[in-house]
């Protein structure tokens, strides 16, 4: 079983964020630069988590890595416990969403140069609709409400000629910004991680690919629509804090994370679902 420490976002809106990085800083080597000291991880299970644990099984003791993952449900305490240094890095985001968090939070959090790893293209889910032409008028279609992944949700509808959004909006898009909507959609804002519950209460949910996969639904096979991998900037990586790229644990994880190794797992494992970016 692997190691982790689940925490929701509803959870840390009851106020136990302290007590989830003090759980995190339990492990005395966390934040060390000894090159020979344990290095944690902080992942969302599905894919980084499940790809880190790849690692850390077959192929980090012959690199000499002493590699701890620990897995988080939500999208916050990733950054916040690589802020507080109450883990070494982080494995769960893309670039447009660690500008956002970064903008507004004051944090200066990095990607690891050389270890981009994989993308989880971005679907259009439903339990009653079977293709993208028997949305009915008036749908409520779920977004995930971080700026970052409710605007690449809104571009995902806009390609598919669902709605028409302001020219020049750019990836901070909101549904205040639609200004064409043929099929009247109304749109309901819930964080990522319950877009899967919500299938049941709503037309459909525009989901990221992680917790699509988590709730056995493929972007490949299930998904009304599926976002392109070609050109995609939201592909995810190893994140630090701003100077400690160097580290030789990072960057000997960043070596493992685009190995061969890590790309054929990443396509016998999820056939499509999630594509190698290396």
């Amino acid at each position: 079983m692997r190691n982790t420490a689940k925490i929701t976002t509803a959870v840390l809106a009851a106020g136990a964020l302290t007590l989830g990085l003090g759980a995190c800083g339990s492990d005395k080597d966390s934040g060390s630069t000894d090159a020979d000291a344990k290095l944690t991880v902080a992942a969302t299970p599905t894919p980084q988590g499940e790809i880190l644990t790849y690692i850390k099984d077959n192929l980090a003791k012959k690199a000499g890595l002493d590699l701890e993952v620990k897995e988080f449900t939500d999208y916050v305490t990733p950054n916040t416990a690589v802020q507080q240094g109450e883990v070494d890095a982080n494995y769960f985001q893309h670039q447009p969403y660690l500008t956002d968090f970064n903008k507004k939070n004051g944090t200066d959090i990095v990607a690891v140069p050389g270890a981009t790893v994989h993308l989880e293209p971005l679907g259009l889910y439903s339990q009653g609709v079977k293709k993208l032409d028997d949305l009915k008028k008036g749908a409520t279609v779920a977004l995930p409400n971080d700026t970052t992944n409710e605007a690449r949700a809104l571009k995902l509808l806009e390609a598919n000629g669902l709605i028409e959004l302001k020219s020049g909006v750019g990836y901070d898009a909101t549904p205040k910004d639609v200004t064409a909507n043929p099929g009247n959609l109304k749109f309901k804002e819930l964080e990522a991680a319950q877009l899967p519950r919500s299938l049941a209460d709503v037309d459909a949910a525009v989901i990221n690919g992680n917790y699509a996969l988590e709730a056995d639904l493929s972007p490949a096979e299930d998904a009304l629509v599926a976002e392109s991998a070609q050109d995609n900037p939201y592909a995810n990586f190893l994140a630090v804090k701003k100077g400690n790229e160097d580290d030789p644990r990072i960057q000997k994880l960043a070596k493992l994370l685009t190995s061969p190794e890590v790309k054929k797992f990443i396509e016998d494992k999820y056939d499509g679902a999630v594509v190698a970016a290396f």
